[in-house]
């Protein structure tokens, strides 16, 4: 079993050559790329693009989009 890791800066450093043997380089950076916060509010900015549609009219929608 492993030890806890109270350091943040150690779990960081461990953690990330963990990924780099297992993933390679590239694809490792391209992993954590995938958690990157973010500063945009996508909960408030998807009520200026989404559809206020319920579900009943998302499935008419995605039906006509099948066919």
């Amino acid at each position: 079993m492993t030890a806890i890791l109270a350091d943040p800066v150690e779990l960081r450093r461990r953690g990330f050559e963990a990924l780099v043997a297992s993933l390679g380089w590239v694809n490792a950076v391209r992993f954590l790329q995938q958690y990157e916060t973010s500063r945009l509010n996508y909960t408030a900015e998807r009520e200026h693009f989404l559809p206020n549609w319920d579900a009943e009219t998302l499935v008419r929608k995605a039906r006509e989009k099948k066919h």
